[in-house]
Protein backbone atom coordinates (compact mmCIF):
# COMPACT_ATOMS: atom_id res chain seq x y z
CA UNK A 1 0.00 0.00 0.00
CA UNK A 2 2.56 2.30 0.80
CA UNK A 3 4.51 1.78 -2.53
CA UNK A 4 1.05 2.65 -4.01
CA UNK A 5 0.89 5.43 -2.83
CA UNK A 6 4.00 6.83 -3.38
CA UNK A 7 4.04 5.88 -6.81
CA UNK A 8 0.41 7.62 -7.25
CA UNK A 9 2.32 10.67 -5.46
CA UNK A 10 4.72 10.77 -7.98
CA UNK A 11 2.57 10.52 -10.87
CA UNK A 12 0.66 13.52 -9.40
CA UNK A 13 4.02 15.47 -9.46
CA UNK A 14 4.70 14.59 -13.02
CA UNK A 15 1.20 15.67 -13.93
CA UNK A 16 1.76 19.00 -12.40
CA UNK A 17 5.04 19.71 -14.33
CA UNK A 18 2.87 19.10 -17.30
CA UNK A 19 0.41 21.15 -16.09
CA UNK A 20 2.58 23.48 -15.28
CA UNK A 21 4.57 23.65 -18.53
CA UNK A 22 0.88 23.49 -20.61
CA UNK A 23 0.12 26.97 -18.72
CA UNK A 24 4.09 28.56 -19.37
CA UNK A 25 3.41 27.66 -23.50
CA UNK A 26 0.28 29.10 -22.94
CA UNK A 27 1.87 32.55 -21.74
CA UNK A 28 3.97 33.06 -24.70
CA UNK A 29 1.51 32.62 -27.07
CA UNK A 30 0.66 35.26 -29.23
CA UNK A 31 -2.42 37.29 -27.87
CA UNK A 32 -5.38 35.75 -29.53
CA UNK A 33 -4.59 32.39 -29.50
CA UNK A 34 -6.59 29.68 -27.45
CA UNK A 35 -5.44 26.05 -26.49
CA UNK A 36 -8.09 24.20 -26.92
CA UNK A 37 -9.39 22.70 -30.16
CA UNK A 38 -7.21 24.86 -32.39
CA UNK A 39 -4.02 23.33 -30.66
CA UNK A 40 -5.60 19.78 -31.39
CA UNK A 41 -5.65 21.04 -34.75
CA UNK A 42 -2.41 22.69 -34.61
CA UNK A 43 -0.68 19.46 -32.76
CA UNK A 44 -2.04 17.10 -35.09
CA UNK A 45 -0.76 19.06 -38.33
CA UNK A 46 2.78 18.76 -36.24
CA UNK A 47 2.95 15.11 -36.84
CA UNK A 48 4.36 13.19 -39.37
CA UNK A 49 0.91 11.49 -40.18
CA UNK A 50 -0.86 15.08 -40.41
CA UNK A 51 -4.34 16.31 -40.03
CA UNK A 52 -6.40 13.94 -42.15
CA UNK A 53 -3.99 10.83 -40.88
CA UNK A 54 -4.78 11.83 -37.01
CA UNK A 55 -8.21 12.09 -37.93
CA UNK A 56 -8.47 8.66 -39.83
CA UNK A 57 -6.39 7.04 -36.97
CA UNK A 58 -9.22 8.44 -34.65
CA UNK A 59 -12.22 6.77 -36.64
CA UNK A 60 -10.20 3.54 -36.54
CA UNK A 61 -9.56 3.64 -32.81
CA UNK A 62 -13.68 4.76 -32.18
CA UNK A 63 -14.51 2.27 -34.09
CA UNK A 64 -12.59 -0.94 -32.96
CA UNK A 65 -13.31 -0.02 -29.68
CA UNK A 66 -17.24 0.35 -30.79
CA UNK A 67 -16.86 -3.29 -31.72
CA UNK A 68 -14.54 -4.52 -28.82
CA UNK A 69 -17.11 -3.30 -26.29
CA UNK A 70 -20.07 -4.79 -28.07
CA UNK A 71 -18.63 -8.39 -28.71
CA UNK A 72 -16.98 -8.64 -25.25
CA UNK A 73 -16.85 -6.59 -22.68
CA UNK A 74 -14.09 -7.98 -20.46
CA UNK A 75 -12.14 -8.55 -23.48
CA UNK A 76 -11.82 -4.79 -23.99
CA UNK A 77 -11.59 -3.58 -20.69
CA UNK A 78 -8.31 -5.88 -20.78
CA UNK A 79 -6.64 -4.69 -24.20
CA UNK A 80 -4.78 -1.35 -25.22
CA UNK A 81 -5.11 0.41 -28.87
CA UNK A 82 -1.70 2.27 -30.28
CA UNK A 83 -3.09 3.35 -33.97
CA UNK A 84 -0.30 5.24 -36.08
CA UNK A 85 -1.05 6.25 -39.93
CA UNK A 86 -3.32 2.67 -40.38
CA UNK A 87 -1.16 0.44 -38.48
CA UNK A 88 -3.10 -0.73 -35.46
CA UNK A 89 -0.75 -2.46 -32.43
CA UNK A 90 -3.05 -4.61 -29.92
CA UNK A 91 -1.33 -5.49 -26.74
CA UNK A 92 -2.85 -6.76 -22.79
CA UNK A 93 -3.69 -9.83 -21.55
CA UNK A 94 -6.54 -11.95 -22.28
CA UNK A 95 -7.45 -15.25 -21.04
CA UNK A 96 -7.57 -17.49 -23.87
CA UNK A 97 -6.44 -17.60 -27.50
CA UNK A 98 -10.31 -17.71 -28.83
CA UNK A 99 -10.90 -14.10 -27.41
CA UNK A 100 -7.24 -12.95 -28.99
CA UNK A 101 -8.04 -14.49 -32.00
CA UNK A 102 -11.50 -13.10 -31.92
CA UNK A 103 -10.10 -9.23 -30.87
CA UNK A 104 -7.52 -9.43 -33.72
CA UNK A 105 -10.45 -10.18 -36.36
CA UNK A 106 -12.28 -7.25 -35.12
CA UNK A 107 -8.96 -4.68 -35.70
CA UNK A 108 -8.79 -5.69 -39.48
CA UNK A 109 -12.35 -4.73 -40.22
CA UNK A 110 -12.47 -0.64 -39.79
CA UNK A 111 -11.85 1.36 -43.07
CA UNK A 112 -8.00 2.47 -43.38
CA UNK A 113 -6.78 -0.10 -41.38
CA UNK A 114 -3.12 -1.25 -43.36
CA UNK A 115 -1.80 -3.12 -40.57
CA UNK A 116 -2.94 -5.10 -37.29
CA UNK A 117 0.56 -6.11 -34.66
CA UNK A 118 -0.34 -8.68 -32.28
CA UNK A 119 1.22 -8.37 -28.88
CA UNK A 120 -1.99 -9.75 -27.17
CA UNK A 121 -0.69 -12.02 -24.15
CA UNK A 122 -2.57 -15.25 -22.97
CA UNK A 123 -2.61 -14.62 -19.52
CA UNK A 124 -5.41 -14.62 -16.26
CA UNK A 125 -3.57 -12.32 -14.51
CA UNK A 126 -5.33 -8.99 -14.21
CA UNK A 127 -3.79 -6.08 -16.13
CA UNK A 128 -5.08 -4.26 -12.81
CA UNK A 129 -2.25 -5.86 -10.63
CA UNK A 130 0.28 -3.50 -12.54
CA UNK A 131 -1.99 -0.51 -12.83
CA UNK A 132 0.34 1.50 -10.87
CA UNK A 133 3.27 0.63 -11.91
CA UNK A 134 2.20 0.99 -15.58
CA UNK A 135 0.77 4.63 -15.11
CA UNK A 136 4.01 5.80 -13.73
CA UNK A 137 6.44 3.84 -16.13
CA UNK A 138 3.92 5.79 -19.06
CA UNK A 139 3.96 9.01 -16.96
CA UNK A 140 7.83 8.98 -16.66
CA UNK A 141 8.48 7.92 -20.46
CA UNK A 142 6.11 10.42 -22.31
CA UNK A 143 7.62 13.19 -19.45
CA UNK A 144 11.09 12.37 -20.72
CA UNK A 145 10.34 12.23 -24.63
CA UNK A 146 8.78 15.56 -23.96
CA UNK A 147 11.56 17.47 -22.32
CA UNK A 148 14.58 15.51 -24.96
CA UNK A 149 14.85 18.16 -27.47
CA UNK A 150 17.09 15.96 -29.68
CA UNK A 151 13.26 13.48 -30.35
CA UNK A 152 9.97 14.76 -32.08
CA UNK A 153 7.50 13.19 -29.09
CA UNK A 154 4.57 14.08 -30.91
CA UNK A 155 5.09 11.10 -33.32
CA UNK A 156 5.54 8.56 -31.45
CA UNK A 157 3.22 6.45 -28.79
CA UNK A 158 3.87 4.73 -25.65
CA UNK A 159 2.12 2.00 -23.65
CA UNK A 160 3.17 -0.32 -21.41
CA UNK A 161 1.66 -3.39 -19.85
CA UNK A 162 3.15 -5.17 -16.87
CA UNK A 163 6.81 -3.49 -16.88
CA UNK A 164 6.70 -3.96 -20.90
CA UNK A 165 6.77 -0.70 -23.03
CA UNK A 166 5.82 -0.68 -26.58
CA UNK A 167 6.29 1.82 -28.80
CA UNK A 168 4.80 2.66 -31.77
CA UNK A 169 5.10 5.54 -34.45
CA UNK A 170 7.42 7.55 -37.15
CA UNK A 171 11.09 8.14 -35.89
CA UNK A 172 13.18 10.60 -37.87
CA UNK A 173 15.91 8.93 -38.14
CA UNK A 174 18.15 5.22 -36.55
CA UNK A 175 19.78 7.86 -34.09
CA UNK A 176 16.29 9.29 -32.76
CA UNK A 177 14.84 5.89 -32.39
CA UNK A 178 17.80 4.47 -31.13
CA UNK A 179 17.33 7.17 -28.69
CA UNK A 180 14.02 6.64 -27.45
CA UNK A 181 14.74 3.10 -26.84
CA UNK A 182 17.16 3.72 -24.72
CA UNK A 183 15.12 6.20 -22.68
CA UNK A 184 12.24 3.37 -22.38
CA UNK A 185 14.84 0.49 -21.59
CA UNK A 186 16.09 3.01 -18.48
CA UNK A 187 12.67 3.90 -16.95
CA UNK A 188 12.84 2.39 -13.38
CA UNK A 189 10.58 -0.93 -13.43
CA UNK A 190 10.61 -1.43 -17.54
CA UNK A 191 11.50 -5.25 -18.32
CA UNK A 192 11.59 -4.72 -21.65
CA UNK A 193 10.73 -2.69 -24.38
CA UNK A 194 9.02 -3.73 -27.94
CA UNK A 195 9.42 -1.33 -30.91
CA UNK A 196 6.94 -1.23 -33.63
CA UNK A 197 8.13 2.28 -34.30
CA UNK A 198 9.35 2.79 -38.37
CA UNK A 199 11.59 5.47 -39.55
CA UNK A 200 10.51 8.41 -41.72
CA UNK A 201 11.55 6.79 -45.00
CA UNK A 202 10.14 2.97 -44.51
CA UNK A 203 8.80 2.14 -47.87
CA UNK A 204 5.47 0.63 -45.74
CA UNK A 205 4.37 4.38 -45.14
CA UNK A 206 3.71 4.31 -48.92
CA UNK A 207 3.26 0.92 -49.50
CA UNK A 208 -0.39 0.67 -49.11
CA UNK A 209 -3.36 3.13 -50.66
CA UNK A 210 -5.73 3.65 -47.75
CA UNK A 211 -7.70 1.13 -46.86
CA UNK A 212 -6.17 -2.01 -48.25
CA UNK A 213 -4.22 -3.93 -46.00
CA UNK A 214 -0.25 -4.34 -46.15
CA UNK A 215 -0.79 -7.93 -45.51
CA UNK A 216 -3.99 -10.34 -44.89
CA UNK A 217 -4.35 -11.25 -41.09
CA UNK A 218 -2.90 -14.48 -39.96
CA UNK A 219 -6.78 -16.13 -39.86
CA UNK A 220 -7.29 -15.49 -43.90
CA UNK A 221 -3.77 -16.89 -44.75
Amino acid sequence: MAKTMQNMKQIHQLCAALVAGTIMLSACAPAGVVLGAGASVGVSASEERGIKGAGSDALIRVAINEAWFKNDFDTFSRLNLQIYEGRVLLSGRVPDQARADKAVQIAWQPKNVREVINEIEISNASVLNNFGNDTLINARLDFQLLLDTKISSINYLTRSVAGTVFLMGVAQNRAELDRVFGIARDIPNVKRVISHVILKDDPRRAAAPAGKPLEKPAAQR
